[in-house]
């Protein structure tokens, strides 16, 4: 057990919310090691972004109607199948899909992407600098391909392009915006550099599509997957948008009822006729909830997501600015000259732990951050030397406090180290002594689990 002394006391300030459209949650208080409450600094936005307060409203409208959807007579379960496939013209029009584009509702992005690789009739291609869903999915396919994308994104493209041309591939999987450095590939060229080798392209857009437009039909993109617990909607439901043909050819994703059109028995046997996409890919009792908590926050953020932009902008130039300006902080980056980035920003503390630098900024700052590896290893052991590393994300309802504080309590902890003792219990760094109460909702002290996260 490792344990860290402590050398001073702590003083962050208090939070207020934004004045974008607000998200559940913004006037959370949390306990402090030291006895205080302070306004919860959510800067673990990328991991999961809280429900937009629109978001939840309709769900609380909706659920009065909830019922099984598509076959049933009753008005509820009639109201509740409108929901849902209107939901899907909503979801389409936010990421511009096309007139024969189809919508297929998934659990989040690692579900949609592992959806498409069952029906990818043909060897895949992915830089190494993805997520694991959009580096794995692919593994069991067959001719799964991983480049080491260059220092530069012009080395990248060019490397994606001598790739291509060097060897049939049928789909190219590439990342909006990284989670882990929040850097954006540039889209369009990417698409143009794939078609001309007869290459589809899958934009994993988990990360892009809650701070910037993204558009299929402009982009040429061919598939497009989402998560809605990214999206101001964690009600456990995300999409697969895209091109018709392989989606209505390839095996079900899963069997059973809703996948199909005809069941027959003959003899020892069970023979069927299976429904075309999006419901062939969408057996058994639709997440309806879910799917309509995105459709809601789809509607919610086209209005105001320029404006978001700008609002995100500011603060990420802000927390850049600050971070680099730290001593002993180093701010990690994949490309030199990546055009564009959205509101994420991941660095090391020399001498400090990930996990110490996230537990002291929890427990005496009340702010919230992610430690690890992202589920990147392969870019973490590029650019962070296989160290974990500390990420803050951005989102609605950040503040400038926020922000502010948390440059705050790095240069206080790079200056003095921590004010309280920390250890590590159950693979995580937590204060020695640490008096908050861990079940505010009165759930009980059974057991709980660190879980599998991204591996260490």
């Amino acid at each position: 057990m490792s344990v860290v002394t402590p050398t001073r006391p702590v003083q962050p300030a208090a939070g207020t919310c934004a004045t974008l459209p607000p998200v559940v949650g913004c006037d959370l208080r949390v306990p402090l090691v030291d006895g205080r409450s302070v306004a919860y600094a959510n800067l673990d936005v990328a991991a999961s972004a809280p429900a937009l307060a629109a978001v939840a409203d309709h769900v609380a409208e909706l659920l009065p109607y909830y019922a099984s959807v598509h076959r049933g007579a009753g008005y509820a379960s009639q109201v509740c199948t409108a929901v849902l496939e209107r939901a899907r013209t909503t979801i389409g029009e936010f990421v511009g899909a096309r007139e024969d584009d189809v919508v297929v509702f998934t659990r989040n992005t690692t579900d949609a992407l592992n959806l498409l690789a069952g029906a990818v009739p043909g060897p895949v291609l992915t830089l190494d600098v993805e997520h694991h869903a959009t580096l794995l999915a692919w593994r069991g396919s067959g001719g799964h391909r991983v480049l080491t994308a260059g220092p530069t994104v012009e080395a990248t493209l060019e490397a994606l392009r001598e790739a291509l041309a060097a060897r049939p591939t049928a789909l190219l999987a590439i990342t909006g915006a990284s989670n882990v450095t929040g850097e954006i590939l540039p889209v369009e060229r990417i698409v143009e550099i794939a078609h001309s080798g007869g290459t589809r392209v899958v934009l994993d857009a988990a990360q892009l599509a809650p701070h910037r437009r993204v558009d299929i039909a402009a982009t040429g993109v061919d598939y497009l997957v989402l998560s809605g617990h990214k999206l101001y909607a964690p009600y456990g439901a995300g999409a697969l948008v895209g091109r018709r043909d392989w989606l209505d050819v390839a095996a079900p994703y899963l069997a059973g009822g809703g996948a199909v059109r005809e069941v027959t028995a003959e003899g020892d046997t069970a023979e069927v006729a299976w429904s075309p996409a999006p419901h062939r890919h969408e057996a058994g009792t639709p997440n309806v909830l879910g799917a309509a908590a995105l459709a809601a926050a789809c509607r919610a953020l086209d209005p105001i997501l320029d404006d978001a932009v700008a609002h995100e902008r500011a603060l990420l130039a802000t927390l850049t600015d600050g971070l680099a300006a730290i001593p002993g902080v180093t701010p990690l980056t994949i490309w030199s000259d990546a055009p564009d980035r959205v509101a994420v920003a991941s660095f090391t503390v020399d001498g400090v732990p990930a996990g110490l630098v996230a537990a002291y900024l929890s427990a005496e700052h009340g702010i919230g951050v992610r430690d690890g590896k992202f589920c990147a290893h392969p870019l973490l052991a590029r650019i962070a030397g296989g160290s974990d590393a500390v990420r803050a994300s951005l989102g609605l309802g950040t503040t400038a406090e926020h922000v502010e504080r948390l440059l705050t309590a790095l240069r206080a902890l790079v200056t003095d180290g921590p004010g309280v003792g920390y250890s590590i219990v159950d693979g995580r760094w937590q204060p020695t002594s640490d008096p908050r109460d861990h079940d505010p909702l009165g759930l009980g002290d059974g057991p709980v689990g660190r879980g599998a996260g991204c591996g260490e």
